[in-house]
């Protein structure tokens, strides 16, 4: 199960949300493995990715990417985040030309992805859906904040901060961009994807009626 499955949201606002990543496998072919996913990242930056990470050090928004490549272990699991349908197939080509020998994993909508990987010249080995959250739903959020808190896999985007940036937004504090960005230095891993957070926070102040300062 990856943890950029559990993203929330329609059709129309989860397209132009990828995340691309690597990662060895314990025990099969990790030793030695630092160097396949330095130059994954590398391979991840010549396409504008908006978000960059790898687990073991932080996303771009907390640290440099040179820090991000540099600090990568044998034990990393390395993210790209991109905007763009084109430059995932054209990051998905490189790699393919590459041969890294490490997995890689797309996320985002089955149908899309699928298209991607066709046009890259990649045949899916596995695909993987969430079922989404069970049990008492009811003491959930609203929708449109888990819409921006769920970009995190692991939960490290609290509610509360969502709805703290929202009211910088209101009070003049923050742009909306800047709050997007902020939103994104909790997600260790680097897979929250500040554009989609940036609409997603225009569509909340839309929907809410929020009057910004």
């Amino acid at each position: 199960m990856s943890h950029t499955l559990h993203r929330r949201g329609t059709p129309e606002n989860l397209q132009n949300d990828y995340v691309v990543f690597a990662m060895s496998a314990k025990g099969i072919n990790e030793v030695g493995s630092d160097e396949k996913l330095k130059q994954f990242l590398e391979i991840m930056q010549q396409f504008d990715p908006v978000n960059l990470g790898d687990m073991k050090t932080g996303n771009r928004f907390i640290k440099p990417d040179e820090t991000i490549v540099a600090n990568t272990r044998d034990t990393s699991i390395v993210h790209g985040v991109f905007n763009d349908r084109e430059k995932v197939i054209r990051a998905l080509a490189a790699l393919k030309e590459a041969d890294l020998g490490v997995s890689v994993i797309v996320s985002g909508l089955l149908d899309d992805v699928h298209e991607c990987c066709h046009k890259a010249g990649v045949a899916p080995h596995t695909c993987e859906t969430s079922l989404g959250v069970w049990g008492r739903t009811d003491r959930l959020p609203d929708e449109e904040i888990m819409r921006i808190s769920t970009m995190c896999g692991h939960g490290m985007v609290a509610f509360n901060l969502v709805r703290k940036m929202i009211e910088d937004i209101k009070q003049g504090r923050r742009t909306v961009k800047e709050a997007a960005e902020e939103l994104a230095k909790p997600c260790q891993c680097g897979v929250f994807n500040p554009d989609r957070a940036e609409a997603l926070l225009e569509e909340i102040i839309c929907l809410w009626g929020v009057q910004v300062a």
